[in-house]
């Protein structure tokens, strides 16, 4: 008996001190492991970011077909411009033309095999006319034509600097070329806000989910037995999807690290994530109360939510590009002004939809 009275002391206290808001978090959380679309979407996540090293120079070929290495292009040039065609592919490292001197000559070597791709070159009232004649059908198209386009800018580069004297006004000088690691570019603009911003959206997914089905199976009124606000499960769901979005983040930016990929301001960028997480959990949460049907909610929230990343996309400090400048570790004060903005927009959204819960009546859900 005595025993029992002290059991009773002892959860009477433990109820007292506990946070009905961390009860809801858990239980969202515990719940998440028996989800097998999300578990199934975490393994996706983890296996990109494992093999991130295997799977970027698959990806970066599809990416820029010309950054592949160790291929050689063996092109027949011919016709009447076979020198301005030939001085425009030794830019190319990765072709190596050959002069032929009829078209007939060139395109049976081409139908053998002994070459890749085929020149044709025309003059015509001051212009050079190039037909250009690749394999049909096979991934060595798609590499033979990039390289075929870059040496077509070239000759049309340098065709423009040799009349460039002819002209009453001298063109504009073009753009330095600075060059660049395919590799380098798809990892930090691609790859990483790929898989940083991912757990985003899958958050916010579950959100919608979670309470539409909490309203739509009655189980919504079971919760408002217990001594807790409508405020209180909005705040307890949200807080789960708010903190496991950075938490897989991380983990995703620790196994591309293994993997040799540098990741500079880890810190930032999983304040940039939770950031970005609370205004996409937020819209959730407010689509869901607002549209408690659960094909509508997901709807309106796929729908919000592109607006949202395709809008800010446009602006120089769009979650993508701030999160590869973070990464690259090339910030400027706009970067830290953005993650700024979205840190106080995250606030924001979430006390709007706590203030949207207290006037929401349940029983209308």
């Amino acid at each position: 008996m005595a025993d029992r009275d002290l059991r009773d002391r002892w959860h009477a206290i433990a109820d007292r001190f506990s946070d009905p808001r961390l009860t809801i978090a858990g239980r969202e959380i515990r719940v998440l492991g028996r989800e097998k679309t999300i578990l199934l979407a975490v393994v996706i996540q983890l296996f990109v970011a494992a093999f991130a090293g295997f799977l970027v120079v698959g990806l970066v070929s599809l990416y820029d077909p010309g950054s592949v290495e160790g291929y050689q292009i063996d092109a027949a040039v011919t016709g009447d411009a076979t020198n301005e065609m030939l001085a425009a592919i030794e830019d190319r490292p990765a072709i190596d033309g050959t002069r032929y001197e009829t078209t007939s000559e060139a395109y049976a070597d081409f139908q053998d095999g002994a070459v890749n791709t085929v020149f044709q070159t025309t003059r015509s009232d001051g212009r050079i006319e190039v037909v250009m004649t690749a394999p049909d059908g096979s991934i060595e198209t798609t590499l033979v034509v990039s390289e075929g386009q870059e040496a077509l800018r070239a000759l049309e580069r340098n065709l423009r600097a040799e009349r460039a004297g002819s002209l009453a006004n001298p063109p504009l000088p073009l753009p330095p070329d600075t060059g660049g690691n395919p590799y380098y570019d798809f990892t930090y603009t691609i790859l990483l806000p790929l898989l940083v911003f991912l757990p985003v959206f899958i958050s916010g997914s579950i959100t919608v989910d979670s309470l539409t089905a909490e309203s739509e199976q009655g189980t919504l009124e079971l919760l408002r037995v217990a001594p807790v606000t409508m405020v209180d499960i909005v705040d307890g769901k949200s807080a789960a999807m708010i903190a496991i979005a950075p938490i897989q983040a991380v983990a995703w930016l620790g196994l591309l690290s293994l993997n040799g990929v540098a990741v500079a301001n880890v810190a930032p960028l999983a304040v940039l994530v939770a950031a970005v997480t609370a205004i996409v959990v937020a819209l959730g949460v407010a689509v869901s109360l607002l549209a408690p049907d659960r094909r509508s909610s997901q709807l309106l929230f796929s729908v919000g939510v592109l607006l949202f990343f395709g809008g800010a996309t446009l602006l120089p400090g769009g979650p993508a590009n701030t999160a590869a400048r973070l990464a690259i570790d090339s910030t400027t004060p706009l970067t830290w002004l953005s993650v700024l903005v979205y840190v106080v927009v995250g606030v924001g959204a979430i006390a709007a939809v706590r203030r949207l819960a207290e006037q929401i009546n349940p029983n209308d859900l």
